[in-house]
C-alpha cells in the first residue's frame, strides 16, 4: 500500500515538473498535494477536492501573465480545501473508531456482569445464613462497579469529545475557504454569517428589501449570487429560508422569492424548504437562510 501511494503521489508530481520553474508556487503547491497521497492517512479519502486542485495546479502552470495572481490563488484555496478535507475525514474515522471501541467495551461489561449475577446467585442459594451479610457486600460491590463504569464512560466521552471539537474546527476552516472561493468567484460579498447548532446561518440585513416588497433589494440579490456559488461549492446539505416583515404574508413571499433566485443560480429547488414569519419592526424585512450542518 505504502508503495502504491508514493507511485500515485509521483504520478501527480510529473505533469508539473516543467512548469514549477517558471512560477515556484507550482513546485510548492505540487508538493504539498504529493503529500497529501503518499501519506498513509489521507491518500485514500477526499479523491476530489484533491482532483480538484490538481487540476487549479495545472491552470496555474499554463496561465497567461495577466492571469497568472488570479490562477495562483484559486490553486492555493484549492490545495488548502484538499487539505482540510483530508483531515476532516481523518477526525471522522477516529470518532467513529472511539465509537466503536465503546461500544464494544460496553457490551464486554454487560457479559462480565451477567456471569456474575449468575455466580452469585447460585452462592447465595447454598449459603443462606449469611444472607444479611452478603447481601450488604452485593451492595457495595455494586456501587463500586457503576462508579467504575460510569469513570469509563466519561472517559471515552472526553476523548470523543475532544475529536468531535476538532472535527468541528476542521469543518468550519472548510466552509471559511469555500466562502473566500465563492467570493471570488461570483465576485460578490456574502451576508454575515454564524454557526450555531441548527447549521450555517446567513443573515440578509433589514435593508434587503424594501417596504412590503417581496424581491430582495439589489445588494441583497448580489448577496444571493455569492451564496448561491457557495452552497454549489462547498455546503450539500439542506437548505431553510426564513423571512420576516410585520405584515402577514409578505415573509412568505419574500422567503419564495430568495428561493427562486437561488434556483436561477444554480442551486438544486429541492434542497430548499422555505417559510415566512411575522416579526416585530426590529426584525422586518430581513430573512435567514440556515445550511444544515
Amino acid at each position: 500500500m505504502r508503495i502504491r501511494n508514493l507511485m500515485v503521489a509521483g504520478l501527480l508530481a510529473v505533469p508539473l515538473v516543467a512548469a514549477a520553474a517558471e512560477d515556484p508556487a507550482v513546485a510548492v503547491l505540487n508538493q504539498r498535494l504529493v503529500a497529501l497521497q503518499a501519506d498513509m492517512a489521507t491518500a485514500e479519502v477526499a479523491s476530489y477536492e484533491k482532483l480538484q486542485a490538481q487540476q487549479a495546479i495545472a491552470n496555474l502552470a499554463k496561465a497567461k501573465r495577466k492571469e497568472l495572481d488570479n490562477a495562483r490563488y484559486l490553486a492555493e484555496r484549492r490545495v488548502a480545501i484538499a487539505e482540510a478535507a483530508s483531515r476532516t475525514a481523518v477526525a471522522r474515522r477516529q470518532v467513529d473508531e472511539l465509537e466503536r471501541t465503546r461500544n464494544e467495551l460496553l457490551i464486554e461489561a454487560g457479559r462480565r456482569e451477567v456471569a456474575r449475577v449468575r455466580q452469585e446467585a447460585e452462592r447465595l442459594r447454598v449459603q443462606t445464613q449469611i444472607q444479611a451479610e452478603e447481601a450488604e457486600r452485593l451492595r457495595l460491590a455494586a456501587e463500586a462497579e457503576t462508579l467504575a463504569r460510569q469513570d469509563a464512560e466519561t472517559a471515552l466521552t472526553s476523548v470523543a469529545g475532544r475529536q468531535q471539537a476538532r472535527l468541528s474546527t476542521a469543518q468550519q476552516n472548510a466552509a471559511k475557504l469555500a466562502r473566500e472561493e465563492a467570493e471570488l468567484v461570483s465576485g460578490q460579498k456574502l451576508p454575515a454569517a454564524r454557526f450555531e447548532a441548527r447549521g450555517e446561518i446567513f443573515t440578509f440585513a433589514g435593508d434587503a428589501f424594501a417596504a412590503g416588497q417581496a424581491a430582495p433589494s439589489a445588494g441583497a440579490g448580489n448577496q444571493v449570487k455569492a451564496l448561491a456559488e457557495y452552497l454549489n461549492i462547498g455546503k450539500k446539505g439542506r437548505v431553510t429560508i426564513e423571512a420576516y416583515d410585520s405584515a402577514t404574508g409578505v415573509g412568505q413571499r419574500r422567503a419564495q422569492a430568495l428561493k427562486d433566485a437561488l434556483v436561477a443560480a444554480g442551486v438544486a429547488a429541492n434542497r430548499i424548504q422555505v417559510t415566512g414569519k411575522k416579526a416585530a419592526s426590529t426584525r422586518a424585512r430581513s430573512a435567514e437562510v440556515i445550511v444544515a450542518p
